[in-house]
């Protein structure tokens, strides 16, 4: 008899246990949807490229005027670009964003000619169109490839490009980011040791290259406070 209760009991702490761990459980996803839910949502467009009429000045960026030194822009590598910046954006989990394929139907939609010429204007309204809370808008102004290997190259890669984040409501420029940069020895500039590690310590891809440069972008990225407050 003393063994059949005590058998009970253990049967109960057992279910007791289980039920815990179901509750904790349930608790876990719900706090993971209510967190999903609560992000904002982000379009990220489809690249520009912008290759610069005057060849003395180089590419200017139409929304900030900044200037980047001109070079070729190999085919697909806006697509690129693109693809990286939704990676590093969804592994950065600060937003939720709109898939590419969802943006592209819509961007393929539009009179591009048009959307260029007023690009704010037009890239704001199409976030509205797709219930966005912020959007970035990206050019491209280089991506050359390297000649060469991992361990020896006849020229480096060089990539430039920069992004613009917007808050849709408002249409306000909330950050920007830019990179610019033809890899070098590092034996030409010794201060630059810690750059050159997060390089892998090898002459990159023009891709590896932009994967580098999105990656130091991001880390400056303001909190969503801080977006919300400029």
């Amino acid at each position: 008899m003393e063994r059949e209760i005590n058998q009970a009991l253990k049967d109960r702490r057992v279910r007791a246990f289980l039920l815990l761990i179901l509750a904790f459980a349930a608790m876990l996803i719900g706090s993971i949807e209510i967190g999903a839910e609560t992000r904002p949502n982000m379009v990220i467009l489809p690249f520009f490229m912008e290759r610069g009429e005057d060849p003395r000045r180089g590419a200017i960026c139409p929304i900030c005027k900044g200037v980047y030194g001109k070079g070729e822009i190999l085919p697909g590598s806006q697509k690129t670009l693109t693809r990286l910046l939704h990676e590093k954006m969804d592994t950065l989990g600060t937003f939720r964003t709109i898939p590419m394929e969802t943006v592209e139907k819509a961007f393929s939609q539009l009179n591009v000619k048009g959307f260029t010429k007023q690009v704010i204007p037009s890239s704001i309204q199409l976030g509205k169109e797709l219930n966005s809370d912020y959007l970035i808008i990206g050019f491209l102004f280089r991506f050359e490839e390297r000649i060469g290997s991992p361990i020896g190259v006849e020229k480096p890669a060089s990539v430039a490009f920069d992004l613009h984040l917007f808050r849709v409501r408002d249409g306000v420029e909330v950050w920007r980011g830019r990179f610019d940069e033809t890899q070098k020895p590092l034996s030409e500039n010794l201060f630059k040791i810690g750059s050159f590690l997060r390089r892998k310590a090898s002459w990159l891809t023009a891709e590896e290259l932009a994967s580098v440069g999105i990656d130091e972008m991001l880390k400056k990225l303001p909190t969503l406070k801080e977006l919300e407050e400029k």
